[in-house]
């Protein structure tokens, strides 16, 4: 039986890899008024630090990048993405500047890191990992767009929190209309499960909302949510929630069931969390080392049909499915894979280039779900919740500036905070 010898040294050198494992937390403290943290806890959630609190101006997310030790933190208040030592958190220099309004990053198939803006044309920018500006994947902008994942067919959809929809666009950044256009109050993440439906967090609807592949709303996946933006996603198809309402990160299981507060209310004096990495607990690849020549995504990272995505595909020499005890399971001559009639587990897509190196990438194949109809399931942890009195204090009224007449005004808080 063909065996992938070569396992045990991937983990080795994932292992050896100059990170500070834990749950990392962007808090945009009272939106534009700060105070603004990226807050660092253990994985259970305990010993909570400011692991960033300079150079920000209401962050936005975090996307590490392992071969260089550097995280980037997007600001939507300044306009740039700030570069830090991924071990220690000090403040290096400005990745990328006169953004309007940077919200959530993501690295694309290209190796690419693509970066959404809040404000402007609300165009899709790429950034090479160097920072080097290379342009407008998309010429159709979304207002407010602050949530983004690409479906199996290497679509991209992007959310607009103030339009409540959804945009999709094609692998070459070519508008294909509104997926969604209903049913969303004031949507932030986005992501696609393993049955390829779209979650879509619904910071002012106070849920996680599911819709099919064809962009019909389906069911309310978690309820009882208040402010929800930030999502990290576990091995075994758990995941992280934001909730600002109680300033807390929750967890809940694959089925959308609460488990509990893994980081619990005001943690570290967290406020408002609005974007979440774990770091040591991968999703998507052993070898965890980003570089722009040997890029491999798999979309999803868990579920039963997956698309692989590479820079460069010409330079691939073979690419296989193994278990995690080194047993070659499937051998691929595209770049995708049909796991139907597989057992449910954790597995390993591995691609040999020609030069002669290799990467890894996880892949989790979930369990059959069979789904029932019926109505939503209210997680009686959360039925009710609601904004918190030092919210409704804090925001019964905002004081903004207009920056044309530099006058002040008031005007009632009605949902997340929008740049004046």
């Amino acid at each position: 039986m063909n065996r992938l010898l070569l396992l045990p040294a991937m983990f080795t050198a994932n292992a050896l890899l100059a990170q500070t494992d834990g749950i990392y937390v962007s808090d945009a403290g009272i939106f534009q008024n700060g105070p603004w943290q990226i807050l660092r806890c253990d994985l259970d959630g305990s010993n909570p630090v400011a692991f960033i609190t300079t150079h920000l101006n209401w962050p936005q997310d975090i996307v590490f990048l392992e071969d260089s030790n550097r995280v980037l933190i997007s600001n939507l208040g300044s306009g740039t993405i700030t570069k830090y030592d991924a071990t220690t958190g000090a403040y290096i220099s400005d990745f990328a500047t006169g953004i309007s309004g940077p919200t959530r990053m993501s690295i694309g198939p290209d190796g690419l890191l693509y970066v959404l803006q809040w404000n402007g044309n609300g165009t899709v920018r790429r950034y090479a990992l160097n920072g080097m500006y290379v342009g407008e994947f998309t010429t159709v902008g979304v207002p407010q767009s602050i949530g983004m994942d690409r479906d199996s067919s290497g679509n991209l959809y992007v959310s607009s929190y103030s339009g409540g929809l959804v945009r999709r666009f094609d692998s070459a950044g070519i508008d294909l209309g509104l997926f969604i256009a209903t049913d969303l109050a004031g949507p932030t993440n986005i992501r696609f499960d393993g049955n390829g439906d779209l979650l879509v967090s619904d910071y002012d609807g106070g849920a996680v909302k599911r819709f099919n592949a064809a962009g019909i709303f389906q069911d309310v996946f978690v309820s009882g949510l208040a402010q929800v933006e930030g999502f990290a996603l576990y091995p075994d198809g758990s995941f992280l929630l934001g909730n600002g309402g109680t300033h807390s990160v929750k967890h809940f299981d694959a089925d959308g069931a609460f488990v509990a507060d893994l980081v619990p209310s005001g943690t570290g004096g967290l406020l408002n969390p609005n974007a979440i990495v774990l770091r040591g607990v991968s999703t998507s690849g052993i070898s965890e080392v980003v570089t722009q020549e040997n890029t491999v995504r798999v979309h999803p990272t868990a579920g039963r049909r997956f698309r692989i995505e590479v820079a460069h595909p010409e330079r691939i020499r073979s690419m296989g499915i193994y278990s995690l005890n080194g047993e070659l399971v499937d051998r691929l001559t595209q770049q995708t894979w049909n796991a139907e009639g597989i057992a449910a587990a954790t597995y390993v897509l591995t691609v040999a280039w020609k030069d002669g190196s290799k990467t890894s990438q996880r892949i989790e194949v979930v369990p059959l779900r069979t789904r029932s109809p019926g109505p939503a399931r209210v997680s009686g942890e959360h039925r009710g919740e609601g904004p918190s009195l030092w919210r409704q204090m804090a925001f019964g009224q905002q004081r903004l500036v207009d920056p044309r007449t530099s006058t002040q005004t008031c005007k009632p808080y009605s949902g997340r905070v929008t740049s004046p």
